[in-house]
């Protein structure tokens, strides 16, 4: 028989018996806006609805599930949930979870801070003495995340991240840039808050699922299934409407997207 037929119905066996079982895949995420996030009772963002798609196109039912990042994690190590969304890949993970060859999409971690107490940073050093707000559970570098030259202060929500900032008790947030421009609209800090020109890192997001029987031939074609998804017109539609754009350093305005929220490399 060949290869392929084999993957195929190994991977088809894999779907029936969760199907035989009454069971779903348990995935478990953050909300991490405009990637995914709860709007008014629905599920909604970039990663989430490519998601769905990419499952419901390979037969599989999803149960879904918003947590704080750091209790994701704990869910999967102690096998109460099948996978996580939006997950950074991290060597230390590999003996517990899978990833695809095709990663959803790539975060881009940067800093803001509140107009009234600018910091412009353009390299590390320029957080000298600084206390920079982050997300539990979050991986942002090597180099950023083994600096002794500033603090690093977790908030338990990127919304609470941005409040600390507008209040003063933080000087600087990091998360992503798209998340941080979404966050800036929705909080309505439009020309109160700047993104700080300097890349911290660069992060590919992942579906990735707890190892298991089955579970190396579903990342297999979750990942074929998605590369394929990413080339059509549908997609496309949904990059530009989560934000695809990008928004200039400095001051955001009313007109642009602006500023928010999120973690991540663990992410």
């Amino acid at each position: 028989m060949p290869v392929i037929s084999k993957l195929l119905i190994a991977a088809f066996l894999t779907c029936l018996s969760l199907a035989a079982y009454g069971e779903k895949l348990r995935i478990v995420t953050e909300p991490w806006a405009p990637y995914v996030y709860d709007d008014n009772g629905s599920m909604r963002g970039l990663d989430y609805e490519t998601t769905v798609i990419v499952f419901q196109r390979l037969g599989v039912e999803v149960q879904w599930q918003f947590l704080p990042w750091k209790r994701c994690l704990a869910m999967l190590d102690q096998g109460h949930a099948d996978g996580a969304l939006d997950i950074f890949h991290s060597h230390e993970r590999d003996a517990l979870l899978l990833y695809p060859a095709e990663p959803l999409s790539a975060v881009e971690f940067v800093l803001f801070y509140a107009n009234q107490r600018a910091h412009p940073a353009e390299t590390l050093d320029d957080l000298r003495g600084l206390t920079v707000g982050t997300s539990p559970g979050y991986l942002y570098g090597e180099a950023f995340s083994g600096s002794t030259a500033f603090t690093r202060e977790p908030a338990p929500s990127h919304e609470a991240n941005f409040g600390k900032l507008m209040l003063g008790r933080v000087d600087m947030v990091v998360t992503d840039r798209r998340v941080g421009q979404h966050l800036i609209k929705e909080l309505g800090l439009e020309g109160k808050v700047s993104q700080a020109p300097w890349v911290v890192s660069r992060q590919q997001q992942f579906l990735a699922v707890r190892r298991g029987a089955g579970m190396d031939l579903l990342v297999q074609r979750f990942a074929a299934e998605l590369k394929r998804f990413k080339q059509e017109p549908a997609y496309a539609a949904l990059s530009a409407k989560y934000g695809g754009s990008q928004v200039q350093t400095g001051t955001v305005s009313a007109s642009g997207y602006t500023v928010e929220q999120q973690e991540s490399s663990a992410q």
